[in-house]
């Protein structure tokens, strides 16, 4: 049985992340949407890495303009009132996407 503090903890590290990420949340997003969420994030990153991109590049630091390396390795934001579901939705096709891109290496 999960411990409720873990979750708590666990859901607050997510959020903290997606956050500095520049990723909009509302404060209603559930424990399961965080984590989905936080992983959908990471393949997309990883995607990305795979594909010759600088995550340093395509996510910048927060309050700053992105400038990606390529428009296509710049992580898509969420939009304000936008679902969980759709956000994810976007995110898929995105990674999708870049897998498809050609390779900046």
């Amino acid at each position: 049985m999960t411990n409720p503090n873990d979750l708590t903890r666990a859901s607050r590290e997510s959020a903290d992340r997606l956050e500095s990420l520049g990723i909009h949340l509302d404060g209603r997003e559930s424990p399961e949407e965080l984590a989905a969420l936080q992983e959908a994030v990471e393949r997309f990153e990883e995607t990305v890495q795979s594909r010759g991109g600088d995550l340093m590049m395509d996510e910048g630091v927060p309050g700053k303009a992105i400038v990606p390396d390529d428009r296509h390795f710049a992580l898509p934001r969420r939009k304000m009132g936008e679902s969980v579901g759709h956000y994810l939705e976007r995110l898929s096709t995105a990674t999708d996407n870049v897998r498809r891109h050609r390779s900046l290496e």
